[in-house]
């Protein structure tokens, strides 16, 4: 076989997988395995790419950056319109165990465990992966939630809410401070579920 063979055979087994869509979603699924993993910083676009088997010069064509690889994939792992919702119903007085009960239960999923986990990871580093953690979380969910509630100061309990809702992610998942880490997911949801209910409903000072 001649070396103008081998060399394109080489090249076919590197190069761009068939169809756009088959290889957006491959890297798309390499970056989020290793952002969740490794975070921002220990993540590049030539390992996602060499994950997902495909060129380099792919990664950046679809997606231009790794600040913006990471705001396309690390989305939350659930729909803020439809969860909001489902939050509010009940006695308002239970919305702080309500929510807690949620987010641990995210968190014993395994996509729901990689996403989260990802964000703050990478939050603590990066400050775009920063800003994708407080548009998500604050704006899109926890300050909506105090609204709905008809709470005054919205945001400020938003911003309340989520440094519980992160720093746990961050202790007991990311660094894994014990006993926490250890602790059942209900006696967690016991735990913080007053906190949270404090910071949405509560008189701020």
């Amino acid at each position: 076989m001649s070396a103008v063979s081998e060399q394109s055979r080489g090249r076919a087994r590197s190069g761009r997988r068939p169809g756009d869509s088959g290889t957006r979603e491959a890297i798309r699924a390499a970056a989020r395995a290793q952002f969740a993993e490794q975070g921002f910083d220990r993540t590049s676009m030539r390992s996602v790419a060499l994950q997902a088997g495909v060129d380099p010069t792919l990664v950046s064509h679809f997606f231009g950056s790794k600040q913006k690889l990471f705001a396309e994939v690390m989305q939350l792992p659930f729909d803020p319109s439809a969860v909001i919702p489902r939050i509010l119903e009940g006695d308002p007085a239970a919305i702080g165990t309500r929510l807690a009960t949620f987010v641990l239960t995210v968190l014993q999923t395994p996509e729901g465990y990689a996403r989260l986990t990802g964000l703050v990871r990478a939050a603590a580093s990066e400050d775009a992966a920063a800003e994708v953690v407080r548009e998500r979380v604050t704006r899109e969910i926890l300050a909506p939630l105090a609204a709905g509630l008809g709470s005054d100061r919205p945001e400020l309990r938003g911003s309340l809410a989520a440094s519980q809702v992160v720093g746990m992610v961050m202790a007991r998942h990311v660094v894994k401070v014990e006993p926490l880490a250890s602790l059942p997911a209900e006696q967690v949801v016991a735990l913080i579920g007053p906190t949270l209910q404090r910071y949405l409903t509560a008189p701020l000072p």
